[in-house]
């Protein structure tokens, strides 16, 4: 695999970032010091959301928008007592669903970092704080613009760009899986782009049988290969016409999947050096114009690059196309914003550790860890 580490996740890379001192002090018992905690959030229902900004609220604890995150960086702003920064990635439904009535409850504002070109029309709004299981199945995963508008207008959240379709993009021309039964489970956003026109198509569970290739964000170094449309294709189709998911219960499925693709191998081709720059730029301006346009505002500046991931040519870009800030992540750096960092490397913290901050309630990493391992209370099973 050529995927370079620093785009990868997981617990080693968790545990590398531990031992290295990226975690802020307060983390594990200590002050905040002269810095600005930034906590990021992603489809987050009430029950998960509602104890953290109840922390926030009852210690006294007020939030910063993306402008004042880059003044503080920047050294324009010095970091106040008790100021963090809350980070909604890729605009869910339930930011609207769950997360806004909490918000303007406690006096507190979130970033949403959006993706325009995955965000629906619609007439009306959703109800709020919607009971499990009452929206269409139909309904838009993400907010709607009426749903982004609304909250714009009124300042609970503040817009800023997530680029226009948060992609990943296949960066090889070798198959090294295929769809199968169960594939939905992967994150929609982690599913890789199949084709750019005449609209973005990306590969769905339902294409069972379709090869999946190694795929990387858009906005890394990696170039876009582009598949073979006539290998999906016959494979999906092969699939299809013989049992769907019984399909893969044959011994040679996978052999003769592979065979179809390398029957269309010669379909492939790579991006050039300049298509891809012009891509990467496309998806951060684009993304950029659309939020703006669409809120009659001129406040989106900042970006947050999907899953962290900016390589040279992204980060480079977003300096040149006039941006203030960028969330991204690379290997030094404490996770957390503060006077003298890049305002185009700007890091965050998961979201549970909201209640590590001081406050009455704390729960440091320490008291977590000590938690665990100590034995359950008689009568209880573990």
């Amino acid at each position: 695999m050529s995927v370079p580490f620093g785009e990868r996740g997981g617990a080693l890379r968790g545990a590398i970032d531990l031992v290295c001192g990226r975690l802020p002090r307060f983390v594990f018992g200590g002050p905040v010091g002269a810095l600005v905690p930034v906590f990021h959030f992603h489809d987050e229902p009430r029950a998960a959301l509602e104890p953290a900004l109840l922390y926030l609220r009852e210690n006294g604890y007020r939030t910063l928008a993306a402008d004042d995150l880059a003044a503080v960086a920047r050294g324009q702003r010095s970091p106040g007592e008790r100021e963090v920064a809350l980070c909604f990635d890729d605009a869910w439904a339930t930011v609207w669903t769950d997360a806004a009535p909490l918000l303007r409850a406690s006096g507190l504002q979130a970033i949403v970092y959006a993706i325009p070109g995955r965000i629906a029309e619609a007439v009306h709004v959703r109800p709020q704080v919607a009971a499990a299981g009452t929206q269409p199945a139909e309904a838009s995963p993400f907010m709607t613009w009426v749903e982004l508008r609304h909250l714009h207008a009124e300042g609970t959240i503040d817009v800023q760009s997530h680029t226009w379709t948060h992609a990943r993009v296949f960066t090889s021309a070798t198959a090294t899986d295929f769809v199968q039964p169960g594939w939905e489970r992967l994150p929609a956003l982690n599913r890789p782009l199949l084709q750019t026109s005449p609209a973005p198509r990306f590969v769905e569970p339902s294409d069972l049988g379709a090869p999946l290739y190694e795929h990387r964000s858009r906005m890394s170094d990696g170039r876009r290969h582009r598949v073979s449309l006539h290998a999906h294709a016959e494979c999906v189709r092969t699939v299809r016409a013989e049992g769907g998911a019984a399909f893969f219960s044959r011994p040679d499925w996978r052999i003769r999947l592979e065979a179809i693709v390398q029957r269309h191998r010669a379909d492939h081709d790579e991006e050039t050096a300049d298509e891809q720059r012009r891509a990467i730029e496309d998806e951060l301006d684009r993304s950029r114009s659309e939020l703006n346009a669409r809120l009659g505002t001129t406040a989106v500046r900042h970006v947050c690059f999907p899953w962290g991931v900016a390589g040279a040519i992204a980060s480079e870009a977003v300096r040149r196309l006039g941006f203030d800030s960028a969330i991204a992540n690379r290997w030094s750096g404490v996770f957390a914003v503060r006077p003298g960092d890049d305002p185009y490397w700007l890091k965050r913290l998961p979201n549970r550790y909201i209640t590590a901050l001081p406050g009455r309630g704390r729960r440091t990493l320490v008291k977590r860890l000590a938690d665990r391992l100590s034995p359950a209370p008689a009568g209880r099973h573990a």
